[in-house]
């Protein structure tokens, strides 16, 4: 038996990598709950396999090396996350139409307290809350696996290309050309860099303030003031997804009229300023509508994506089920 196993605290020698490897496999699989179901299976196939760990590489190494199969096993059996934009052309209001598509396609949002550790240096924070984003995670489901798994432990993690390389079985040199190619990649997928969120300065706070004020209040003079020309509004499950202020308004007018009235509560999401929306109950009170995920940047909104599958994400993210009136 290991030096670890005779420990007695192997659980909690494992437990305290739950967060961050939560983040890796979420990077990978594009799924906040696929995620914690491959970590879940790290933790297990590492448990069953404590007495095989010689302590020649280092606890969290061996377990990332577990990760990234599980992670791999998954990929390769065709799983592949995508927002609206990445699936359709931008839909003018006219032509809308609520096509769904089926849950496995459309990437998750996932609570930032699920996937980022706690780090001191704001630097490394900064990094981890920007390699969580929609569009980044987006743009990852667009590399094939192992080159999806070089790039987040070489450029997100740190990791030396020689780590890297031991823990796919492989060389320095293969590393090095797969990240090279990731790379290029991402570059062709030019997922939008967006303003630091955390904390929030005074400005990015006061935008926030009026979103709330213009979205309860449904006013969309005041609404589109905040949003950038070329705003996108996007509503997974459906693949509809729209660009600028005419046709977002024209659809909160239209169709979306049914949010008249309703209430935001305020959390976060894959590193950006998120809100739950609650819709008005004819019974009385505020039901779960959707998560709506802000990206701001220049001091404006970039994109608006509305996360309506409330009975996943609501309990995901500790937010209550009603809001009285």
């Amino acid at each position: 038996m290991s030096d670890l196993a005779t420990t007695g605290d192997v659980d909690s020698r494992l437990e305290k990598y739950r967060t961050e490897l939560t983040g890796y496999c979420y990077r990978m699989l594009g799924s906040a709950f696929e995620a914690e179901d491959a970590v879940q299976d790290t933790m297990v196939r590492a448990w069953r396999s404590i007495d095989s760990f010689e302590g020649r590489s280092s606890l969290r190494s061996w377990l990332y090396r577990i990760a990234t199969n599980v992670c791999l096993d998954s990929l390769n059996a065709g799983n592949k996350r995508a927002r609206p934009m990445d699936l359709t052309a931008a839909t003018p209001v006219a032509q809308a139409r609520l096509n769904e598509r089926p849950e496995i396609t459309w990437l998750e949002p996932v609570p930032d307290g699920r996937v980022l550790p706690s780090v001191a240096d704001p630097a490394e924070t900064a990094v981890a809350r920007e390699s969580i984003r929609l569009a980044f995670v987006a743009a990852l489901q667009h590399l094939p696996p192992k080159q999806r798994a070089v790039l987040i432990l070489r450029e997100v993690l740190a990791w030396k290309a020689a780590e890297v390389a031991e823990l796919l079985g492989t060389t320095v040199a293969s590393v090095n050309s797969a990240l090279q190619r990731a790379r290029a990649t991402l570059a062709e997928q030019s997922p939008a860099t967006s303003d630091t969120a955390n904390p929030l300065d005074e400005e990015q706070q006061q935008l926030l303030e009026r979103y709330v004020v213009a979205f309860e209040g449904y006013d969309m003079k005041a609404l589109t003031a905040l949003l950038h020309e070329d705003a996108t509004m996007s509503m997974p499950p459906y693949d509809l997804w729209l660009r600028g202020h005419d046709d977002i308004v024209g659809w909160m007018l239209g169709v979306g009229e049914v949010c008249r009235g309703s209430k935001l509560v305020p959390t976060v999401a894959n590193g950006s300023p998120a809100f739950a929306h609650y819709h008005p109950d004819p019974e009385g009170g505020f039901s779960p509508w959707a998560l709506i995920v802000l990206e701001l940047s220049d001091g404006k909104i970039d994109e608006m994506s509305f996360f309506l599958d409330t009975k996943r994400w609501f309990p995901l993210f500790g937010l209550p089920a009603r809001l009285e009136a």
